[in-house]
């Protein structure tokens, strides 16, 4: 179902993992990665969003480092993880992300969302409150706190797991507090909840989590 593209960006050319619905799709979707490069999982997340209908893109951040990064989940690998978000920061993942929504609505999609994960939930927030996709919905960004002061400009969506070591209730009804307009949601889970590769996979928040996220695109992006 997926191919890789090269996508313009403003901070350097990367690659882009595009997946593409059987039927003219309804919208696209920008898929943002965790910590771990487009991986398997994020590969497979994208996919979903294809099988929903949706032309979905996740843009190769680490690409900026060096093309093929690609993490498993041990305790080496989150290091790494770590190590590289930390040398690339957000600036450059938020023009990716501004790239992969042109790139999107160049291919045919009127309307595009952007969603991501961990690392990228953060990176989602920063590109609802800094740029202008359709809708945003970010899953477990523990960054998101930091950049509270920022206000989402399109309609928003956040989730996170209230096990979440990294990301304090505090936190989140912090932001509750904050940005009343956003749908912010929890769940008895821990952080990475909706990654089935990971030990703190929880089918029950995945299978909430998504369908709000689908029913949320169908109202925002068809």
């Amino acid at each position: 179902m997926g191919e890789y593209i090269r996508i313009a960006s403003a901070a350097g050319e990367i690659g882009g993992y595009l997946a593409t619905p059987k039927s003219a799709p309804k919208g696209g979707i920008v898929v943002t990665m965790e910590i771990f490069g487009v991986n398997n999982h994020i590969r497979a997340v994208t996919d979903r969003f294809a099988r929903d209908g949706y032309l979905a893109l996740a843009p190769c951040h680490f690409d900026h480092i060096r093309p093929g990064i690609e993490l498993g989940y041990t305790p080496e690998t989150i290091q790494e993880g770590r190590g590289h978000v930390m040398s690339l920061g957000t600036d450059k993942a938020v023009q990716d992300a501004a790239a992969a929504i042109a790139e999107l609505r160049k291919r045919g999609a009127k309307k595009v969302g952007i969603t991501g994960f961990c690392w990228g939930g953060t990176v989602t927030w920063l590109a609802a409150t800094r740029l202008k996709p359709d809708c945003a919905i970010g899953y477990y960004g523990g960054g998101i706190h930091g950049a509270k002061g920022e206000k989402p400009g399109c309609p928003t969506m956040l989730h996170f797991g209230d096990k979440d070591a990294h990301i304090p209730m505090t936190h989140v009804n912090e932001l509750r507090a904050l940005h009343p307009g956003v749908q912010v949601f929890d769940y008895p889970a821990d952080h990475g909840f909706h990654c089935d590769e990971r030990g703190s996979y929880d089918a029950l928040a995945s299978a909430q989590a998504y369908a709000r996220t689908l029913e949320f695109m169908a109202r925002h992006v068809g």
